[in-house]
């Protein structure tokens, strides 16, 4: 009798201590993932992040230049084709 409840203690236990198991390792791998999935989100954002300060250095030097009058005029001259009084536009094609 005693060998019988000793057994069917150890094979409870192993049972018991299976189930826990698998319950850390299962929360273990769905941690892993999330790290996983938020390190790549991360490194998108970080990428992001890079583009818009690139952005946002080309935007300062072009709000820098718009406010020298000459560069206005000139961008003006060149792109919209304006001219200066007795000034000939000739537009060579791209």
């Amino acid at each position: 009798m005693k060998h019988k409840n000793v057994k069917r203690k150890i094979v409870l236990l192993t049972l018991v201590f299976l189930i826990v198991g698998s319950i850390l390792l299962k929360s273990i791998i769905e941690t892993s993932i999330q790290i996983y999935e938020k390190q790549k989100e991360k490194k998108d954002f970080a990428l992001m992040l890079e583009e818009l300060k690139e952005k946002e250095e080309e935007l300062n030097n072009t709000v820098t230049k718009l406010q020298n009058p000459d560069y206005v005029a000139r961008y003006a001259r060149e792109k919209y084709l304006y001219s200066k009084d007795g000034e000939i536009i000739i537009r060579i094609p791209d």
